[in-house]
């Protein structure tokens, strides 16, 4: 009686959490819909808006200017959003993400100008309003180009004795001079010299008395330390020596955000169903807790997406979607194993607390290879795909957590509540020892076959198929400008359409590389060409809206430079290699042999070289989403592996003899050959319903996922096995003459 009534507040207590989480995600709380997920901030490529990023020309600013830069712009940037961001980078350059903007070319222009700041005498400034907001001027005291240093600082007052918070200017030698001149005539009326910063006053200190040294005290206003150093930090502004070049800039459409919001939710909900259906009909009354939990993780998600301030992109949103789909596989490896043990003739209660602590080690293991990626990921990619990073990182330690404790917790309960039933568990099958290591070679063919294929593709990509490159790379490896234009439902899009528009950026350019495509889906023309300014981007957007009646908010464009796109390729391959090296470390640490780790690490860069097949063959654009697909299957194909590994490990005790070696490997292959299937089945149901139902960019990354998943799911079953089987006696052999000798 006692179980029971645990087992039942437990259930209750974790439905109550599915429910408050629920409750908070759907409404909030609060009139502000606090917690709910309408509250989530969205990312450029969901909300719309304008991202640009800037480097520094000549030598790399200190830290000091490259903050105050980043505070001019912030300030610039919180005039049109105040949950704009501006984040300073590596090697000079700082981005600056605004979303939700309507006029996307006054941004543009109102970022990239220069900051002035004027000092202006009291007789010679007048104000258009009654509020004194808008200063009006034609003469000045001296500009931010004679300021040398401002500093926030403390000193006693002269009065009340006390230590007050101050700002400490020191002008250069032209400076010194004008401002002497100005203090002097103000000072014998206490008269204010004023401070203009980009056409807002932002101090008016009276003059005591003439500053002839040219180092100025402003006092009196300062409640705080922070409230000084942000009036130095803009008049340091003023006096940047720091030039700005644009490197890269996007500008999305609000509606284009919502489209693929609304697609890739649907496509997470049917993809959501079909796995709930298929555990529950596969598992039974496991399958049911698990789905139980998968409610529960998805639910936690969306409440510590909103708490822990994170910015949804659209990688994030299909990142959350595929660990829904990987969320399950911990499942499948807990209930392989019980079902091995309730075919053993154990208890329903003692399979339970077995199969959880036998499937342990895989799946620490395999998620912990999985994080790897995430984390190289998170460091290596850029904007969107740190989204991407972030929600997949997130979702393997919610999984882990959802699937070693809330079902455990959900099977225990159900267990003490009475429905201790083996029906209701089912029993592992005993499935013949199928001969994997005996058609290694087949195997090992057809594997070579298609690493040969993606090497000849990529040579015939390179003699002409891609513009002589070896992928079609996006603008992302390319560098240049893409506009995407979304016409009116009434405007044809024709041949002489296109040639018309080829000729308008041909012209405009300077350059016949002009590619126009059609964007599926839509009534509208994708138009890649050189890189272009920002003024002659200006140009095209209006020549645009005036010859095609398009609003300007269906027009999004995206400027990269040739520095940042060979920046991407370079990331890109060292990301891959950097997480086959950490795995390898890994895999190696956790099972003490070197052979483990580099079977595992060769069939994960296999895979990686059939996804490269998919991107040469299809020509689907290679971009910064490239980096997280190939890093998904790196960390996707080496979880799978790590579950065969493990079993390998479990069965091999001291065994050494090539027939006993080879009926391991056979037997543990088999031993999960379900969880293999079941898992990529899973994972599968979420990735094609992306790939079906979700906007181009999603889908240009959900399609070589899916073969991925397929790849990765024959390579752990059909070549790692055999490998380490290959290498083992190669090695054994090896050791054997040696010992001869």
């Amino acid at each position: 009686m006692k179980n029971k009534k645990k087992g039942l507040l437990q259930i209750i207590l974790i439905l109550a959490i599915i429910g408050l989480c629920g409750f908070t995600t759907l409404v909030g709380f609060t009139k502000h819909h606090k917690g709910s997920a309408q509250n989530i901030k969205l990312g450029l490529d969901l909300a719309g808006g304008v991202s640009i990023t800037y480097e520094a020309v000549g030598d790399t600013p200190s830290q000091t200017e490259m903050e105050d830069t980043r505070n001019m712009m912030q300030k610039r940037a919180e005039v049109y959003s105040t949950e704009s961001s501006v984040v300073i980078g590596d090697g000079g350059r700082i981005t600056i993400d605004i979303p939700g903007v309507a006029n996307a070319d006054e941004v543009l222009a109102s970022l990239g100008k220069e900051g002035s700041l004027d000092f202006v005498a009291q007789d010679d400034m007048s104000f258009e309003d009654n509020d004194q907001t808008k200063p009006k001027y034609t003469k000045t005291v001296c500009t931010g180009k004679d300021v040398k240093t401002a500093e926030a600082t403390t000193q006693q007052n002269e009065v009340t004795k006390k230590k007050e918070y101050v700002v400490s200017l020191k002008f250069k030698s032209k400076g010194t001079k004008s401002f002497a001149n100005a203090t002097a005539a103000a000072a014998p009326s206490n008269k204010v010299i004023y401070i203009v910063y980009d056409g807002k006053v932002i101090s008016s200190p009276a003059v005591q008395s003439e500053i002839s040294n040219g180092e100025a005290v402003i006092s009196g206003s300062f409640k705080t330390y922070d409230s000084a150093e942000e009036l130095a930090s803009m008049i340091r502004i003023g006096a940047l020596p720091v030039e700005l070049k644009e490197v890269q800039s996007q500008v999305v459409g609000a509606q284009l955000g919502q489209d693929a919001i609304q697609s890739s939710l649907l496509a997470g909900a049917i993809g959501f169903a079909l796995v709930v259906l298929f555990m529950i009909v596969f598992y039974r009354l496991p399958g049911l807790a698990a789905s139980i939990a998968l409610v529960f993780y998805l639910v936690v998600m969306l409440v510590g997406l909103n708490a822990l301030d994170i910015t949804l992109t659209l990688p994030g949103v299909a990142g959350i979607i595929l660990n829904i789909g990987m969320a399950v596989d911990a499942n499948v490896i807990i209930f392989t194993r019980i079902k091995e043990e309730l075919a053993k003739g154990k208890t329903v209660q003692s399979s339970i607390k077995l199969g959880f602590d036998k499937a342990l080690s895989a799946i620490v293991d395999g998620n912990v290879t999985t994080l790897i990626a995430a984390f190289v990921l998170y460091i290596k990619g850029s904007g969107t795909v740190k989204g991407f990073a972030t929600t997949l990182a997130i979702g393997i330690i919610l999984s882990m957590f959802t699937a070693l404790y809330i079902t455990k917790i959900l099977l225990k309960a159900m267990y003490a509540l009475g429905v201790d039933d083996i029906k209701y568990f089912g029993v592992e099958k005993e499935r013949k020892t199928i001969h994997f290591v005996e058609n290694k070679v087949k195997f090992f063919v057809i594997s070579g076959a298609l690493i040969v294929a993606c090497v000849v593709c990529l040579f015939i990509n390179k003699a002409g198929r891609c513009n002589g490159n070896i992928l079609n790379y996006g603008l992302d490896f390319s560098g240049g400008t893409t506009f995407d234009i979304t016409f009116n439902k009434d405007q044809k899009i024709d041949s002489d359409m296109k040639k018309d528009i080829e000729s308008v950026f041909s012209k405009e350019s300077g350059s016949n590389d002009v590619v126009i495509s059609e964007i599926a889906g839509s009534n509208g023309l994708s138009v890649k060409t050189v890189e272009l300014s920002e003024k002659k981007r200006d140009a095209l957007t209006k020549s645009l809206v005036k010859t095609y009646s398009v609003e300007e908010k269906n027009i999004q464009y995206q400027n990269i430079s040739a520095s940042v796109s060979d920046e991407m390729k370079t990331d890109a391959i060292v990301a891959v290699v950097i997480a086959a090296i950490c795995m390898l470390i890994y895999i190696w640490f956790r099972f003490k042999d070197i052979v483990f780790a580099g079977s595992a690490v060769l069939a994960l860069l296999h895979d990686a070289v059939v996804v490269l097949l998919v991107y040469a063959v299809s020509k689907i654009s290679v971009g910064n989403t490239f980096i997280a697909c190939m890093l998904t299957i790196v960390g996707y194909s080496i979880n799978a592996t790590i579950v065969i590994f493990d079993r390998i490990r479990e069965n091999l005790g001291s065994k050494t003899s090539e027939e006993a070696l080879t009926e391991v490997v056979n037997q543990s292959i088999t031993q999960t050959l379900t969880r293999s299937i079941n898992t990529s089945l899973t994972t599968f149901f979420m990735v094609i319903m992306l790939a079906i139902l979700g906007v181009d960019s999603v889908k240009d990354f959900a399609i070589p996922l899916l073969v991925g998943i397929i790849c990765g799911g024959y390579s752990s079953v059909c070549i790692t096995g055999p490998l380490w089987l290959t290498i083992k006696k190669r090695v054994h052999t090896g050791k054997g003459k040696k010992a001869r000798k």
